[in-house]
């Protein structure tokens, strides 16, 4: 699909305080867009719209409260008018066995990446009817491979791609457009944050090549911001993830296959391992959830 000029389209960010939601604020904003920010902290997120090219606004909400995300939908038309595109960013992480899981975190990672990603969609989906506008949700590459440790994300990611490609099918004749982003480990707070446990870095460090490595944030923003302006249906963070999609049939067997090895590997250093929400994007909401900040 051609590209389509940012200039003048409303765009919302979930997610926004930092990492890929903020760094793809900036870029939005810079390409003429006016950018609307949510997330759990207020205080970041207007630091962040100071430093955006053009208009811009934020919204304390936290992606899974239904009510308060169709409020912000509310005021988000209201404030700008309109709303042409929605960026479903917004998600934490937790590493670990899942048999010593902490059952909250574990929890807490379906309600934000998928529950919240479906609360998102819900409340936007009328005003981008519309704009007759577009909807990208953030996946991964844990919803094209499963991974040891990662239980949680990777249901998570591998549930929020299979509801955006449903949901591309409802609303397509409704001129809404959907796609989904694929990402792999990109320098963010979540990844350094997972990496902060020796045996999630070191179990990284093991993945064949190019999965072993970190990218750099940058580009692969980059490449989302493409996608946007193509209303694409897949958008790929790293060159290589394309690739991955004619392969992921095999995948989980090849995982099954060798995650047992390596987790026999890994098994006498597994126990005390922190099994909370990895990150600085991880502990905002456990602040939040703690303090009643919702």
């Amino acid at each position: 699909m051609s590209k389509v000029s940012l200039e003048g389209q409303v765009a919302v960010v979930t997610g926004a305080a930092r990492g890929v939601g903020e760094l793809l604020a900036r870029k939005l904003s810079a390409r003429g867009a006016s950018v609307a920010l949510v997330g759990l902290e207020p205080d970041l997120l207007k630091k962040v719209g100071e430093r955006l090219h053009g208009d811009s606004d934020h919204w304390h909400a936290d992606v899974t409260d239904h009510e308060a995300m169709a409020r912000v939908a509310r005021e988000v038309k209201e404030r700008f008018g309109k709303v042409d595109i929605v960026v479903a960013n917004a998600g934490v992480a937790t590493g670990g066995p899942f048999v010593d899981s902490d059952p909250d975190s574990w929890r807490r990672v379906i309600e934000v990446n998928l529950i919240g990603s479906a609360v998102t969609g819900r409340a936007f989906l009328p005003v981008l009817m519309e704009s007759r506008g577009y909807l990208l949700q953030i996946a991964s590459l844990a919803a094209i491979t499963p991974a040891p440790m990662m239980t949680a994300y990777c249901a998570s990611k591998s549930g929020v791609e299979a509801y955006a490609h449903s949901l591309r099918a409802e609303v397509g004749h409704r001129g809404v457009r959907v796609g989904v982003g694929y990402l792999s480990w990109t320098d963010t707070d979540m990844v350094r944050g997972a990496d902060q446990e020796d045996v999630m870095r070191e179990l990284r460090q093991r993945l064949p090549w190019p999965s072993n490595k970190t990218y750099p944030l940058g580009p692969a923003v980059d490449r989302i911001v493409a996608g946007i302006e193509r209303r694409s249906s897949h958008v790929y963070g790293q060159w290589w993830l394309r690739g991955m999609q004619g392969v992921r049939g095999y995948l989980p067997g090849l995982i099954g296959t060798v995650g047992q090895r390596e987790m026999k590997r890994f098994a006498p250093r597994l126990q005390g391992m922190n099994t909370g929400l990895v990150g600085a994007g991880g502990q905002a909401d456990e602040q939040a959830r703690a303090t009643g900040r919702r």
